[in-house]
C-alpha cells in the first residue's frame, strides 16, 4: 500500500469519526449550535450565551392523531428584576420503543407578531423532533411575559408521541 493511499484512508476514517460524534449530540445541543449565517449576525447583535443554562418545562400532552390543527402555547414570565434571554421550544418525542418520528410526520407553524402563521422547520435526532433554539432567542424584560403560539398538524395518522413545550434559559 502506498503512502498516498494510507493518508487517504486515514483522512476518511477521521471524517467518519467526526461525523459520528456529531450524530451522537443530543437534540437540545444540536438546536443550540449557530449556523455560519447566524454566527455573523450574532456577532453584530447583543452576545447571548451559546448554550442554555437551564430549561423551564411546561405541561406535556399526547401527540394528536386526528389530522386536525392543534395550537400549543409556550409561555414564560420573567419574574426577576433583570432582563433575561430565553428561547421557546416545542419538542415532539417518539415513544421509547419506537417507531421514531420523522419531520415529514408533522407540519409545524408559528404565529408571528402580526397574527400570521409561518412554517417552522424542525430538526430531528433519535426520534425527537425539535424547533431551533438559536433563531427563537428573545430578550424578555423584567416583569414581562413571552408567549409563543405553535400550530401542529399530524400528517402521518400512524404517528405517536408526546408534545413537550419548554423554554430555554440563558445566562
Amino acid at each position: 500500500m502506498s503512502l498516498k493511499n494510507s493518508r487517504l484512508r486515514l483522512a476518511s476514517v477521521a471524517l467518519v469519526v467526526a461525523l459520528s460524534g456529531l450524530a451522537m449530540a443530543g437534540p437540545a445541543m444540536a438546536a443550540t449550535q449557530p449556523t455560519g449565517a447566524s454566527r455573523s449576525t450574532a456577532a453584530t447583535q447583543q452576545q447571548a450565551p451559546a448554550a442554555p443554562t437551564g430549561f423551564v418545562g411546561l405541561p406535556t400532552s399526547r401527540l394528536p392523531a386526528d389530522a386536525q390543527q392543534h395550537e400549543f402555547t409556550v409561555t414564560y414570565r420573567n419574574g426577576s428584576a433583570a432582563d433575561r434571554t430565553v428561547a421557546p421550544q416545542l419538542m415532539v418525542q417518539s415513544p421509547d420503543a419506537g417507531p421514531f418520528l420523522a419531520p415529514s410526520d408533522i407540519r409545524l407553524e408559528r404565529r408571528t407578531a402580526h397574527g400570521c402563521w409561518e412554517d417552522v422547520q424542525v430538526g430531528a435526532q433519535t426520534g425527537t423532533l425539535f424547533t431551533d433554539l438559536t433563531t427563537a432567542q428573545r430578550t424578555v424584560r423584567a416583569g414581562e411575559t413571552l408567549t409563543q403560539v405553535y400550530r401542529l398538524t399530524v400528517v402521518d395518522p400512524e404517528a405517536k408521541g408526546t408534545v413537550t413545550p419548554r423554554v430555554a434559559l440563558y445566562g
